[in-house]
């Protein structure tokens, strides 16, 4: 392999790790705050508001059932207003974000709901206040699952950052469809998707450990 074509894989390789960990960054950030806030105001939780609740069950549903394309071409004038263009890999990033957001904050809320309530009860016994709860309680019991749907988004997200590369986002999807696809090079379509597949191996494995390393049951 030549080094430009060896530059050009690194390039997109690069290009799509900064789609995934930008993208992951603010999905977590934003999908665990939309769990904690479902599952505390759900009519058994913390702070139960059921209509709030609802709503907001409502809204994320909506958000799923958007097919990513959809999406992307949707957000394209809100793309446009914050970083200014709908091209490139940092305009990929916003539907990016907006897609998997939805997605692991169900996931976060799942493991939220699967902390066992005696735990949350002796809190409430021994004084706690409600944030100390949620701070000290539920997300260190749901930690190792989180760390599990964090690992399922992630995989997630290098396969939409793939579609996103289709549409101008960069990244190994854009190489794949350029070069392999448009130009009937077989090679590069094949090492993408041999870059992929370990990428997508390493980000399990990594996940995995992480979700025994901090499961303290076990």
């Amino acid at each position: 392999m030549s080094a430009p074509i060896l530059d050009r894989y690194i390039h997109a390789l690069l290009q799509t790790l900064l789609m995934v960990s930008v993208s992951m960054a603010i999905a977590i950030v934003a999908g665990l705050i939309i769990a904690v806030v479902l599952n505390a105001t759900a009519v058994d939780g913390l702070y139960p508001k059921p209509r709030l609740n609802k709503t907001l069950s409502i809204v994320i549903n909506m958000f799923r059932a958007i097919p990513f394309i959809i999406l992307l071409v949707a957000l394209l004038p809100v793309t446009r207003f914050i970083v200014g263009t709908t091209l490139g890999t940092w305009a990929a990033i916003v539907p990016l974000s907006a897609n998997l957001i939805p997605f692991f904050a169900r996931i976060a809320q799942v493991s939220l709901n699967s902390v066992e309530p005696g735990l949350i009860e002796a809190a409430r016994a021994m004084g706690c206040r409600r944030w100390h709860i949620v701070r000290h309680v539920l997300l260190p019991e749901a930690l190792p699952s989180i760390l599990g749907g964090m690992t399922v988004t992630a995989i997630a997200m290098i396969d939409t950052s793939a579609m996103a590369g289709a549409v101008g986002g960069g990244g190994l999807g854009d190489m794949a469809i350029r070069y392999g696809y448009e130009r009937y090079e077989t090679q590069v379509m094949f090492m993408v998707i041999v870059i992929l597949i370990a990428l997508v191996s390493i980000v399990q494995f990594a996940g995995e450990w992480l979700a025994r390393r901090t499961d303290h049951k076990r």
